[in-house]
């Protein structure tokens, strides 16, 4: 087992996880205070759940002898339209997923942090399927009748 790149995988996604983490909080309070509370809640709990992804991956790397680093993150703009952040969101996770995969594959000789990856993946697989199924609803119902559905 390479400890060494198992460390800077988790690094990796934790820096970039804690910046996507907060942008969906952003974004989540933004929509909760434009009254579409449904989407404000499932972004504001998005970030729960990163977080929570955050957490384990900080004791991988404790558990592997590793120090975690606290990175300077990168800004992004507010997106105000809610569509608008579901078509930007589902371009990041894209990216994201197929960057989990081939971190996954290469982390097969460490099995504990290859099963943590792995579930993590799953879990981010659910979120993109979560966005192109929304993006699919606005096309079959429109625009105004979803985002009714977001109040």
């Amino acid at each position: 087992m390479d400890a060494k790149k198992s460390i800077e995988a988790l690094q990796f996604f934790i820096t970039g996880l804690t910046n996507g983490a907060f942008a969906h909080l952003v974004q989540g309070k933004h929509f909760e205070s434009l009254g579409f509370s449904k989407l404000g809640e499932k972004y504001i709990g998005h970030y729960d759940e990163e977080m929570g992804w955050v957490k384990k991956f900080m004791e991988r790397i404790n558990d592997l002898g590793g120090t975690v680093k606290i990175e300077n993150q990168t800004g992004r703009n507010l997106v105000k339209d809610p569509v608008e952040y579901i078509k930007a969101d589902l371009e990041i996770q894209k990216k994201g997923v197929a960057m989990l995969y081939d971190c996954v594959k290469g982390l097969a000789d460490d099995p504990t942090t290859y099963d943590v990856m792995k579930a993590y993946l799953a879990d981010e697989e659910e979120d993109l399927y979560w966005s192109q199924e929304q993006l699919e609803m606005i096309e079959m119902i429109g625009r105004q009748n979803w985002l009714v559905k977001q109040l």
